[in-house]
């Protein structure tokens, strides 16, 4: 049993618990406490701020996302202000309000419609491919590592056109950018020095990809950026940087997150893997999104209000801070029957994996649902007995629900296949 007093989201303990005691967590605050105040974390190289509510009903995270003019983005996603020094790197478009926002995605869609995604999937599949290719003669392997991150980094690298020399050294600058917080990747918690450095040299990077495109521009998304005019504007610097940023963070971990989650939940519903494995195709679409929906990669995210407001009864004031917990709204009985089923055929599924319904909707979403989609088709139709093997490592984060490593085996090539 869980009571309220036992429910602090600003501690780091609260998510470190087994993922049943935070679900029964959530369920408690969406039926008795919906919108709850907390202190903020204790953070040692971050101002404390006043403290925020959590919204955790998907009705008002919803209607929250519908009203960016009140529930503003613009002082950051994350419930701490960020530090000066980090703006060029994290100053991009989900920190951003109108007008300045539908300025930068009007220029980026264009990369991003399901068209464009569309004519990438070929490109997709050969990278899935190649991925499995890599591990199908061994009997097992770290699957987040060699698989799971594997997919997006090398798809959201080549359409950047970073050279393979350097994704290794783009996924190590990114997990140490979300991974703060987690002693594997952030030793000292009391210096945001790796932060900032791992920031630094991802804009270092970018800096020296966009030059050598202004010059020699190859078809890629940043000759594409670098050379982008909208009724005669173009990106700036640090926009170019702060894009790029967010692109890697987006494009690559939460993807690689949603997949690792993607087999433990085949792992821990043998039933669903059978069906998915009966008829690939016509249970992809609904599988992806339903992976999406209970991983819920994205714990949350923060707005500030510029205004007085009134959402389920509460009166709001101007500057308060609320967080959008989309992993509790995407378990909100009120929405989705038997919320904590894994069910690859759920129709409807109107999760907010992506974010809620408004500007700041995923960009990416259709890329994602592509990887994800591709990946399965390749492990189910290639290494169909694979499984994951003892408790997954989850990151320590109340802002990415991630998975550090998660041992799985399988049949090698040439060897029968066991049965799903």
């Amino acid at each position: 049993m869980i009571s309220l007093d036992d429910i602090d989201l600003s501690r780091g303990r609260f998510w470190t618990r087994p993922i049943e005691e935070r679900e029964a967590a959530f369920a408690l605050l969406r039926r008795e406490q919906p919108i709850a105040f907390f202190e903020e974390p204790e953070i040692p190289w971050a101002k404390r701020g006043p403290g925020y509510y959590a919204l955790t009903r998907h009705a008002d995270i919803t209607e929250a996302s519908r009203r960016p003019g009140v529930f503003s983005s613009a002082e950051g996603v994350v419930v701490f202000d960020r530090p000066a020094a980090s703006l060029e790197f994290f100053d991009s478009m989900i920190n951003m309000d109108n007008p300045r926002h539908t300025r930068l995605r009007r220029i980026v869609s264009r990369r991003f419609t399901p068209r464009m995604i569309q004519n990438l999937d070929e490109t997709i599949r050969r990278a899935a491919a190649r991925v499995v290719d890599a591990i199908i003669d061994r009997e097992s392997c770290d699957f987040v590592t060699e698989v799971a991150a594997k997919l997006p980094l090398t798809v959201i690298c080549n359409m950047m056109g970073i050279a393979e020399d350097d994704h290794q050294f783009v996924a190590d600058r990114t997990s140490v950018i979300l991974g703060a917080g987690d002693p594997e990747y952030m030793p000292d918690r009391t210096d945001p020095g790796a932060i900032l450095t791992a920031a630094a040299e991802l804009s270092g990077l970018f800096r020296e990809l966009a030059r050598q495109r202004v010059g020699n521009p190859t078809g890629d998304l940043t000759s594409a950026l670098v050379h982008a005019d909208l009724d005669g504007e173009r990106l700036t610097g640090q926009e170019l940087g702060s894009f790029f940023g967010l692109l890697l963070q987006a494009g690559t971990e939460t993807t690689r997150n949603a997949i690792s989650h993607g087999l433990t939940l085949l792992t821990d519903h043998p039933d669903q893997k059978r069906l998915w494995a009966s008829d690939y195709e016509r249970y992809a679409a609904t599988a992806a999104d339903e992976i999406v929906r209970v991983a819920s990669p994205i714990i949350y995210m923060r707005r500030t209000l510029t205004q007085d407001y009134e959402l389920d009864a509460h009166r709001f004031s101007k500057g308060d801070k609320v967080l959008l917990y989309y992993w509790s709204a995407n378990r909100d009985e009120h929405i989705f029957g038997a919320p904590h089923r894994f069910d690859i055929t759920r129709q409807p599924n109107p999760h907010l994996g992506f974010g809620g319904p408004g500007p700041h909707y995923c960009l990416g979403s259709h890329l994602a649902r592509s990887e994800i989609t591709a990946m399965f088709r390749e492990l189910l139709h290639r290494v169909p007995d694979i499984h994951a093997v003892g408790e997954p490592v989850r990151l320590r984060s109340g802002f990415i629900n991630g998975i550090k490593h998660l041992r799985c085996v399988f049949r090698p090539r040439g060897t029968p296949q066991r049965s799903l």
